[in-house]
């Protein structure tokens, strides 16, 4: 008969704090970084400025918006808003779909935080898939669009 094992003590709260602590205090550092270069962005980037990227082409302006979107980087509420003035200036629902998506799951300024955080491998594969169904969805969501017409 094996003699029975005790099983392992769980970790105290003041265990669990202590650690939080410690790596949130080292990523913050990346963290107030990152925050600062999609400020900047925002501001140095006008819509206007972005609306002179797009031709009107069904399959090039999607690939343009997902890149422009995956550049900008930026907080999901301030899509909406860029999102609306981004299609009062004439530009496609296809593009603004990728453009907003992009923005919101991509992210290219805070690729080193994620890397850091989740791995090299898991980052890059998330992004190239999440860039690839991003032009998918975009061009399904124009398609839905003029069906439902």
């Amino acid at each position: 008969m094996k003699p029975s094992r005790q099983p392992a003590q769980p970790p105290s709260l003041i265990q669990c704090l202590s650690r939080s602590v410690r790596s949130f205090s080292r990523i913050l550092p990346l963290l107030l970084a990152m925050f600062g270069l999609v400020a900047l962005l925002q501001t140095l980037v006008t819509p206007h400025q972005l609306a002179s990227f797009f031709s009107g082409n069904l399959f090039l302006d999607p690939l343009i918006g997902a890149t422009a979107g995956s550049l900008a980087a930026g907080n999901p509420m301030i899509s909406y808003i860029l999102g609306g003035e981004l299609l009062q200036s004439g530009i496609s629902l296809t593009a603004v779909t990728a453009f907003i998506l992009a923005w919101v799951n991509i992210g290219l300024l805070h690729l080193s935080v994620e890397m850091n955080l989740l791995g090299r491998r898991f980052t890059l594969r998330r992004n190239l898939l999440s860039f690839l169904f991003i032009l998918l969805i975009s061009m399904m969501t124009a398609i839905t669009q003029e069906l439902l017409k």
